[in-house]
């Protein structure tokens, strides 16, 4: 068990720092998303890897998948707030594309 709740707080400590700098160069993180709750929710996602695929994932990459599901998260959020008028206005300007 111990050898479990040390890689979680490995992949913690990889994604943490990515975290914060993408939360400060991204308002729509700042607004829509709650900082510790996505280094948790990440943490759980990236932790299903093994400690060796994790490991070798370059950072560059990590930057991006990390961004990527901020993105969805945050516009996932932005959704969700939509009133039901909003969402009919939303589904027709995608369906005339």
């Amino acid at each position: 068990m111990q050898e479990v709740s040390s890689y979680h707080q490995e992949v913690i400590n990889r994604i943490s720092p990515i975290v914060e700098k993408l939360f400060k160069s991204n308002s729509l993180y700042l607004v829509k998303l709650n900082k510790q709750e996505m280094i948790e929710m990440l943490g759980e996602l990236f932790g299903q890897l093994s400690p060796e695929e994790m490991r070798v994932i370059k950072d560059n990459d990590l930057i991006r998948r990390i961004d990527k599901t901020l993105v969805l998260e945050a516009v996932f959020g932005t959704l969700n707030d939509l009133t039901p008028e909003q969402i009919k206005m939303y589904d027709e300007a995608v369906k005339a594309k």
